[in-house]
């Protein structure tokens, strides 16, 4: 199985991006952040995972560990397939998800289309025992920067602008409409 690629980006498409590797181009599916994070001509280095099936063998590329861990617990419980962990990733960084299933909070996971409530209750009951939160973050506070995220995405800001314009948040802040405020004005710099 492929478990890592390098090589330069020779094209970028709506949810891949085509991996020239010594003269193979490879399609590689990245999250909406993975996207985002690279440009045609740039020069990779990606973890893969290989999911194969009957007629396909499909490559997920991660840029961050963290972030293919995740994507592979999720895709372990029955229900999840690797398109669906890609849209769960799309809506929260990796430490919120692992808060709310630590947390058993499935509020992130039904924000997925294609997830209901019972499929998003069966992740966070099988993933529970398997993920750690860490010690002073809360669930209120991870889902107000989730749905801070979703407010500047619809504004036209990218998944990326919008962590990274909410990085430093003061842990006083919980209210989503003051997180929006926060991340706008670190925009404006």
């Amino acid at each position: 199985m492929i478990g890592f690629l390098s090589g330069k980006v020779i094209k970028k498409l709506q949810d891949k991006i085509i991996v020239n590797v010594r003269g193979v181009g490879y399609n590689v599916l990245l999250t909406e952040l993975g996207l985002e994070q690279c440009n045609e001509s740039d020069d990779v280095n990606i973890n893969i995972y290989t999911h194969v099936r009957e007629q396909e063998i499909t490559l997920y590329g991660f840029f961050d560990d963290a972030e293919q861990e995740i994507f592979e617990l999720l895709i372990s419980v029955s229900g999840i397939g690797p398109k669906a962990g890609l849209k769960i990733l799309a809506v929260a960084d990796v430490q919120t998800i692992i808060l709310a299933i630590a947390n058993e909070d499935t509020s992130i996971l039904t924000k997925v289309s294609g997830i209901g409530p019972k499929i998003a209750k069966k992740v966070v009951n099988e993933l529970s025992g398997k993920v750690v939160a860490p010690v002073d973050a809360s669930v209120s506070d991870a889902l107000a920067q989730s749905d801070a995220i979703d407010a500047l995405r619809s504004m036209g800001y990218t998944a990326v602008e919008a962590r990274n314009a909410l990085e430093g948040l003061p842990k006083d802040i919980i209210d989503v409409g003051e997180c929006v405020k926060y991340a706008l004005k670190n925009l404006g710099k």
